[in-house]
């Protein structure tokens, strides 16, 4: 006799991604159904990345997670229940020179910030770690699309 399957759904894809107006609208959403500190957090987050770069674009992967890119994933900003994480994609490669990064840094390639509840966050430094991650992406895909000798 066949076996039951056990899975009533699909599997989701780690790749689904949201389109950026689409993307925006789901980013504020999600704020706004985060009614305490981290809804609050991630708001300046996403205020803080805006201002460092006009041109970033905002994106949802993973279940709903935000995800700011600009040629290439800068960040994320994932929400638990005792921190809003903000993970830089490529944080091992960028000078952290007002240590910001207290999170997952173990690894050779990505670094993150956890903000917990009633921490204040150093406007001026993430400033400066947003634009030196553009200026690593950017830099990064200007190299793919020069020619190879």
């Amino acid at each position: 006799m066949p076996r039951a399957s056990t899975r009533s759904k699909p599997i989701a894809t780690a790749t689904t991604t949201a389109a950026p107006d689409d993307a925006a609208q789901q980013i504020d959403a999600k704020i706004a159904a985060l009614d305490d500190w981290r809804g609050k957090t991630l708001a300046q987050l996403r205020s803080i990345i805006r201002k460092a770069d006009p041109d970033v674009v905002e994106t949802v992967k993973w279940r709903g997670v935000p995800v700011w890119e600009h040629d290439g994933i800068l960040c994320t900003g994932e929400t638990y229940k005792a921190a809003v994480k903000m993970t830089f994609a490529h944080g091992a490669k960028l000078d952290d020179p007002k240590g910001l990064f207290n999170s997952s840094l173990e690894g050779n390639t990505r670094r993150a910030i956890d903000v917990h509840e009633g921490e204040k966050i150093n406007e001026a430094a993430l400033n400066a770690l947003i634009r030196a991650a553009v200026g690593f992406n950017t830099a990064k895909a200007k190299a793919k699309k020069s020619p190879s000798r």
